[in-house]
């Protein structure tokens, strides 16, 4: 049997992809309370995400033009990992406040997310990610891939997201680009 370059790299990258949905989910949570989910997108699933990149930095106007060069890094990637979190809080009442409000009813009450959530998520990412460099797979962290999943509802509940496009290719089409 043989195997060509691109076939094995198509491989690689979704095997690495998978191994980060579990890094996020193995990653440590606050209180042990996992708010956290992931996907992985290819194909049509990942176009979408594109456009919907691009519609966003349209309806802003000059100040979303880096939707736009990202949309065109998820455009050169073969699959964007998507990691997202839930609002919900923890639990802690007043004791915790780290959130700006009263107690975690007043967090909810006024829509805001838990000051945990953005803490898990940033660990989770970060296991995520660093599971990508090791295995040698071009990757980045956007907001704007996680803005575009959200409005698209492809976490569902899982609002606060970030999105990480993977690469394999002999230069990361996700460094050394045009600013914004």
């Amino acid at each position: 049997m043989k195997v060509k370059s691109k076939e094995a790299e198509i491989a690689a990258l979704l095997n690495v992809a998978n191994a980060m949905c579990a890094a996020a989910r193995t990653a440590p949570k606050a209180c042990r309370i996992d708010h956290l989910d992931s996907a992985i997108l290819t194909g049509e699933d990942k176009d979408a995400l594109a456009r919907e990149m691009r519609k966003i930095g349209e309806a802003m106007g000059e100040e979303g033009k880096f939707f736009k060069r990202d949309a065109d890094n998820v455009d050169s990637a073969q699959a964007v990992v998507l990691i997202g979190a839930k609002y919900l809080p923890r639990g802690l009442g007043a004791m915790c406040r780290l959130c700006g409000f009263a107690d975690c009813a007043d967090c909810t009450k006024n829509g805001a997310a838990c000051a945990f959530t953005s803490m898990d998520l940033g660990i989770a990412l970060g296991s995520a990610v660093s599971l990508a460099a090791d295995a040698r797979i071009d990757n980045r962290i956007m907001f704007t891939a996680g803005k575009a999943a959200a409005s698209l509802g492809l976490l569902g509940e899982y609002k606060m997201a970030i999105g990480i496009p993977l690469s394999v290719s002999a230069k990361t089409p996700f460094f050394d680009r045009e600013p914004a």
